[in-house]
């Protein structure tokens, strides 16, 4: 694999440190490896080791700078044929995730610290997968960023065993004891409560010497001037060097008697611990962060609560008195360094996310419209997971056709858009699109082709938009196939535009399903028994409505009751079925006809529609959503056209039948009109007979 990773520079650094490793594992393994950062004094270990580093202004907030930078990015990814884009802090994260989703390599982060949630930190969630190197720093992401779990890999940080050799502790007493902080001198890594007790322990224990390693961050010049004041303030100066940043941190371990991290915030790690431990040095860290996870407290080192002055000065006199206490928590430290936290171990646990991302496509499916236009994308959906066996699939639904892809074997994930309510207006379209940038997609196949869906899939930062160049704002959809206004099958229209995804939909099975549950067959079987319906009498299924806007697409009700009569001489029962929108047209039925039928309008949802319709032996309907209910059932069904086009609407099947009457105003697709001739031709006579034939040829 060709791996870039950015990181603001090449200073001193556990992100940097980690960096340099990792690269050299990497190259080891013969992966090409490219480091893009704003320069710094370990770019010539890289150099030494055969990577490739680049410079660019990464370290910088100026939004013209990362404008730019994602520009020249984008020609590194493309010149480098790089493959994976792994990130190492906020601002390069921002540039890295335009810059991969421009080219097409894959966006990995790895999240270095306890981030604040602002926009910046944001984009860290954005990648296919984020790295943590701690659970705590994990659960961070998931809960306050909304990571999602499954996009979350905890590796971590791994140390050089080669680099860091262990000196076992010597049993007897020493003449002085060099007590180490190692890390960037800031806040929340507790020096000045160090200070504090190191000028308690020398009052106890006078054969001490503490080195506090690192540099106070250039946006904080003046915290090291604070802690050198204290210094003089608990007068410890003859005990307290500050030596600055180090880069030949082996060395220095080697010095040490004890590491301490003080630690007063969340640390995600502590690369440190680790170091100490490869190296034979004893660790008393604060319990907090990552801390808690590498130490097993009195066993692989000592854990001290944060801010807690007379503990961690007891704590450092026992172990710098008990040598053999000393001598055990080193021995069982580089255990479990050696067992758990190995660079080896952490590039092959990183080669494997890397090798993930590069396989495991993440899709988006989107289809906002109604119930029976979600029912018709099931054959496109099956299609799309037996071609991408191991995605991850979602489907983005609106909030009336959420139940009918529930129980989908397809799909892995069901996303909400509830347009009409929850996710009401600009805000909630926002929201939706945050929401799909954290899934991190890799394609979507626009199945709706609206204005809404276009922008929507833009919005979410996919780098793949497959749809039609329709005009509805067409622009957003970089992957666009023209619009044929032809009269086809919705199927064959979907077919044209996963043939762009090069998916081979010849021969392809188009039949229809939906997936009724255990409960739903059960709640149908009491509803039929309420209705006195004996288990070997004959049912036809009449879905007497149509939406609410779609008039011309009913059946004549006066048609319908006399059906219903001709069926009762025949100790056939009626089953009407609708929403609970035509209860006005269930009350008219009743006063037309002399029958009593299962009233089950208003009274099922999809799924439940789905089991009862099973149980008929033929169902009649209108162009609407319950015609294909019945088909992805498998029940004989005739479907009554009016205005609209049954080679547009229709999904051709062996168990359907299609009514339809050829005159020249239809099909106009108009939701009024005074006549309604196309519809009040169809004969309840023709249908009757229809219904007779299948029924007697079972």
């Amino acid at each position: 694999m060709n791996i870039l990773q950015i990181l603001p520079k090449l200073d001193v650094g556990g992100v940097e440190t980690g960096t340099i490793d990792l690269s050299k594992e990497l190259i080891k393994r013969g992966h090409k490896v490219v480091v893009v950062s704003g320069g710094g004094k370990l770019v010539k270990n890289l150099i030494e080791m055969n990577a490739k580093h680049i410079e660019l202004s990464v370290d910088k907030k100026s939004p013209f700078t990362i404008a730019s930078s994602i520009k020249k990015l984008e020609s590194i990814i493309k010149d480098e044929r790089i493959d994976i884009v792994h990130s190492r802090s906020r601002v390069p994260n921002i540039i890295a995730f335009f810059a991969a989703r421009h080219t097409g390599a894959k966006f990995i982060t790895t999240a270095h610290g306890y981030y604040s949630n602002h926009l910046i930190s944001r984009v860290t969630g954005w990648a296919k997968f984020v790295i943590v190197a701690s659970s705590v720093i994990g659960r961070h992401m998931i809960e306050d960023f909304k990571v999602p779990h499954e996009r979350v890999r905890l590796i971590p940080r791994g140390v050089d065993l080669d680099k860091f050799k262990f000196n076992m502790p010597i049993s007897s007493p020493k003449s002085e004891y060099k007590i180490g902080v190692i890390g960037r001198v800031t806040p929340i890594k507790g020096h000045g409560f160090f200070l504090q007790v190191i000028a308690r322990v020398v009052r106890l224990f006078p054969k001490v010497k503490v080195l506090i390693v690192g540099d106070a961050p250039k946006n904080k010049p003046g915290y090291m001037e604070k802690l050198k004041l204290l210094v003089k303030q608990l007068k410890i100066e003859k005990f307290v060097e500050f030596t600055g940043a180090q880069y030949d941190i082996p060395k220095i371990m080697s010095e040490l008697d004890l590491l301490v991290l003080p630690s007063v915030g969340q640390e995600a790690f502590g690369r440190v611990i680790i170091e100490a431990g490869a190296s034979g040095v004893p660790v008393i860290a604060t319990a907090i962060g990552g801390a808690i996870e590498i130490i097993e407290d009195t066993h692989t080192g000592i854990l001290v609560r944060p801010g807690n002055i007379l503990e961690m000065v007891n704590s450092i006199i026992k172990v710098l008195k008990d040598r053999e206490l000393s001598k055990n928590l080193a021995i069982e430290a580089r255990k479990k360094i050696e067992r758990e936290y190995g660079l080896v171990k952490m590039t092959d646990d990183t080669i494997k996310v890397y090798e993930e991302a590069s396989k495991k496509k993440n899709i988006l499916v989107i289809k906002l419209g109604a119930i029976g236009d979600v029912i018709l994308v099931v054959p496109s959906l099956r299609i799309l997971r037996n071609s991408f066996p191991d995605a991850h699939i979602s489907v983005l639904v609106g909030a009336e056709a959420k139940h009918i892809l529930k129980n989908c074997p397809y799909i892995d994930e069901l996303i909400l858009y509830d347009r009409k309510v929850r996710d009401k207006g600009l805000k909630g379209l926002l929201k939706t699109a945050g929401i799909l940038r954290r899934k991190n997609f890799d394609m979507s196949v626009d199945f709706q082709n609206s204005k809404m869906s276009h922008i929507i899939s833009w919005l979410g930062a996919i780098p793949e938009r497959f749809g039609y160049d329709n005009g509805k704002l067409s622009f957003f959809v970089n992957k666009r196939i023209k619009y044929l206004k032809i009269k086809a099958t919705p199927l064959a229209e979907q077919f044209r535009l996963l043939k762009s995804v090069k998916i081979d939909t010849l021969g392809a099975s188009t039949y229809l399903e939906i997936w009724p549950s255990k409960e739903d067959f059960l709640y149908v079987d009491r509803l039929l028994k309420d209705a006195w319906v004996n288990s070997s009498q004959a049912l036809v299924g009449i879905n007497i409505g149509s939406s609410a806007r779609w008039e011309t697409k009913r059946w004549p009700l006066k048609n319908f009751a006399k059906l219903s009569d001709m069926l009762a001489e025949k100790d056939i029962r009626v089953v009407l079925t609708g929403s609970k929108d035509v209860m006005d047209s269930v009350r008219d039925f009743m006063k037309l006809s002399s029958i009593k039928p299962v009233n089950a309008v208003g009274l099922t949802s999809i799924t439940q529609l789905g089991a009862l319709i099973k149980r008929c032996k033929v169902f009649l309907t209108g162009d609407s959503a319950p015609m294909h209910v019945a088909s992805s059932v498998g029940v004989y069904f005739i479907a009554l056209f009016g205005p609209t086009d049954p080679s547009r609407h229709f999904e051709p099947t062996e168990k359907g039948i299609v009514i339809r009457k050829d005159l020249k105003c239809s099909p106009c697709y108009k939701s009024k009109c005074k006549r309604n001739v196309c519809m009040e031709r169809i004969s309840v006579e023709e249908v009757y007979k229809l219904i007779i034939g299948k029924i007697e040829k079972k």
